[in-house]
């Protein structure tokens, strides 16, 4: 897992880290015959992943995206998706086509072609794309790994774990498995670098606290674990992200990501100086500030609670990007 840096060794850290694979990859005949297959352009390659080990006989040319969280990480590092699970959703956080609103322009332009409904596996439609890999996740309503040996039988098939990573990690990951690891070092080392710069720009006072909370005004809401990807961010911007208490989790698996948080439970749960609400809009913000449950809260009581956006639940290059602009241009610490 990937823990954030101080923010100003943030974008030193990650330079280093694409000057590496540079270096591994441009090294000499000798070096490259004993280096991991991710260092190398040698197939087939051996990748070891959630489900076991999987051999990818040669680079990938039509990938099969099962999972629509993952779908704009490939994207992201050009990784050649031919087509994705999609969202029942349609206007807001998705497309006409299913797609994320963040990256669905992307995926259109590159012809990506709508698989499935989530929740609806059609292993017919994966066998007619023809897949040379396909991609599935651990968890989420996206997953289908019971699924994972009968999509093995299609193609060769990796399993990854989006919840308890950044997608900067998961950008490697997937770079390992496509051969796409220059390309993902290099989107990580510009990401890295803007949110470095963003953490400089805003001088968050050290010890200042924030809470995550994707917010269902009387029911469970989402608030963010210190492990997951929005509080890696944060952390990453100056911020301390305050752990909800876990006695109201009711999540009935463990996750890394985000305790399923009780109604009963939130206003013990949210105690940050400030409180980021995702997959959300002004209009969550006035519900939750106007819940007289929540009215004690710290953030609620100095104004400080804010939309981060509808498409924010989940964290690619895409929506995390917009996070980092949001705070470049709209965020100012009080």
């Amino acid at each position: 897992m990937r823990f954030p840096l101080p923010k100003k060794a943030l974008a030193v850290a990650a330079a280093a880290a694409v000057a590496l694979t540079v270096s591994s990859c441009s090294g000499s005949a000798e070096a490259e015959s004993t280096d991991s297959p991710a260092a190398s352009a040698e197939w087939p390659r051996t990748i070891t992943h959630e489900a076991g080990e999987t051999v990818i006989e040669a680079k990938p040319e039509s990938i099969a995206s099962t999972s629509l969280s993952v779908t704009g990480t490939l994207l992201a590092i050009d990784a050649p998706v031919t087509a994705t699970s999609v969202s029942k959703a349609r206007g807001g956080t998705a497309d006409e086509n299913g797609f994320f609103s963040q990256w669905a322009d992307v995926a259109v332009e590159r012809g990506v072609e709508p698989l499935y409904t989530i929740g609806e596996l059609d292993l017919e439609a994966v066998i007619a794309e023809d897949p040379d890999l396909i991609v599935v996740s651990t968890s989420g309503a996206d997953s289908v790994l019971d699924q994972y040996d009968a999509l093995s039988e299609i193609a060769p098939t990796i399993v990854v774990n989006y919840g308890d990573q950044t997608w900067q990690d998961l950008a490697v990951e997937l770079g390992e498995a496509t051969g796409l690891e220059d390309k993902a070092a290099s989107v990580v080392e510009e990401f890295d670098a803007s949110v470095a710069a963003a953490a400089e720009n805003l001088a968050i006072e050290e010890g200042t606290t924030a809470s995550i909370v994707s917010y269902n005004a009387g029911d469970v809401s989402p608030v963010g674990k210190g492990t997951g990807p929005h509080s890696q961010l944060l952390t990453a911007l100056g911020f301390t992200v305050a752990e909800p208490d876990e006695q109201y989790d009711t999540s009935t698996q463990k996750r890394e990501d985000f305790a399923f948080t009780s109604y009963e439970g939130l206003s013990a749960s949210v105690t940050g100086d400030y409180t980021f609400l995702i997959s959300s809009t002004e209009k969550t913000v006035e519900e939750f500030t106007a819940d007289p449950t929540l009215s004690n809260l710290p953030s609620v009581q100095s104004g400080q609670v804010y939309s981060m956006g509808p498409e924010s639940f989940r964290l690619d290059y895409f929506s995390a990007s917009d996070i980092v602009d949001w705070f470049n241009t709209s965020f100012t610490a009080k």
